[in-house]
């Protein structure tokens, strides 16, 4: 299998914000291939929920801890001594605007302690890091890019971070006490991760999110289950010391407004999500960090896209199952309610703003 060496049986993987959308493919996808796994997040009624669904999954026990405590941090590492670590655990998204002192915990601080704590093991393991495309900064595709001098460049490994949003900062500063440990490393920027995972609810506040994105912004998305694949991969490929652009095939290179469209026709609601506006051209506060990235490299290594944008919208479709007929009729219905909550609202420019977040 590209990318993918064979573990030692006994020795797991620990894997950190195991509980989240990545975190629970990842426990999925290494238990699938007979890698033992300890999954780690903090004990809350949610983390339980999941944890509940892994009793019966050969290979696979779940240790709770808050890695923002040094002694829980220390107690954990030692229990485990894990061959590799898949460091997953954030706050991302819109709660770290909402929380910055919770994210800067979570994101910097706790990635601290993890790799101060490994580096005393006796046998130190590898650090596979998750990290985000939001190191880059806000990106007007627009503009020439500043970096390469080619118009319309994609994100390369290469190009220097200058994150322009909190996230991004936060990412960016736990991506340099990642490189500048003396463990084994890995660093995986991911693109914007998509679940087929029929939703129980509407998340107003990424809805809320969701509208203040320019409608023309570029995105290159990837499966949840090709990130599993490519963070199981990197626990043992020859890719130590390398970050690694994760994101889908070509199919993926999209706009925002196209995500929008696909999804929820594919779930029985299309029309549903008003049309966010367009960013300025002329301005590069207008965008967010995100854009079309080049994989090359990351494929080449670990074998990871295995889902088109298709298979995404066709999977979202099945997935939807009957509610599919039972939405469509709603749609008139929901869409004055959800035109309430867009952001845009009331605008006096043609083009979207997005607010302060660092």
């Amino acid at each position: 299998m590209t990318g993918m060496a064979r573990h030692e049986n006994s020795v797991p993987v620990l894997v950190t914000g195991a509980c989240g959308l990545v975190g629970r493919a990842t426990v999925a996808r290494l238990a699938e291939l007979g890698v033992p796994v300890v999954a780690t997040d903090i004990r809350t009624p949610s983390t339980e929920r999941v944890a509940r669904g892994w009793r019966d999954r050969p290979g696979v026990r779940v240790e709770w801890c808050d890695l923002t405590s040094s002694g829980e941090v220390e107690g954990l590492l030692t229990l485990v001594a894990p061959s590799a670590v898949v460091h997953l655990a954030a706050i991302i998204p819109p709660l770290c605007y909402a929380q910055p002192a919770l994210a800067r915990r979570v994101n910097v601080d706790a990635t601290r302690l993890l790799l101060e704590h490994a580096e005393a093991l006796p046998r130190s393991p590898r650090i596979v890091h998750a990290s985000s495309v939001a190191v880059y900064g806000a990106r007007n595709p627009h503009r020439v890019d500043l970096a390469t001098g080619t118009d319309g460049a994609v994100l390369t490994a290469d190009l220097p971070m200058r994150p322009t949003d909190l996230y991004g900062l936060l990412k960016a500063e736990a991506e340099q006490i990642v490189r500048e440990s003396a463990l084994e490393w890995v660093v995986l920027r991911l693109g914007g991760v998509m679940s087929t995972e029929r939703q129980s609810g509407v998340d107003l506040d990424m809805l809320h999110f969701g509208t203040l994105l320019p409608s023309d912004g570029r995105i290159q998305t990837v499966d949840v289950r090709d990130v599993a694949h490519a963070f199981a991969a990197a626990t043992t490929a020859q890719v130590t010391g390398e970050i690694l652009l994760i994101g889908g095939d070509d199919t993926h290179r999209l706009h925002q407004r196209d995500i929008s469209r696909d999804l929820t026709a594919a779930a029985g609601l299309p029309g549903l999500m008003p049309l966010s506006p367009p960013g300025d051209p002329d301005d590069d506060t207008t965008w967010f960090a995100t854009d079309w990235m080049d994989t090359t490299r990351a494929q080449e290594a670990l074998g990871f896209q295995h889902h088109s944008w298709a298979d995404v919208v066709a999977d979202t479709r099945r997935n939807a199952g009957p509610m599919r007929l039972v939405g469509r009729p709603l749609v008139p219905v929901l869409r004055p309610v959800l035109g309430r909550r867009i952001a845009q609202r009331g605008r006096t420019r043609p083009f979207a703003t997005m607010p302060a977040q660092a």
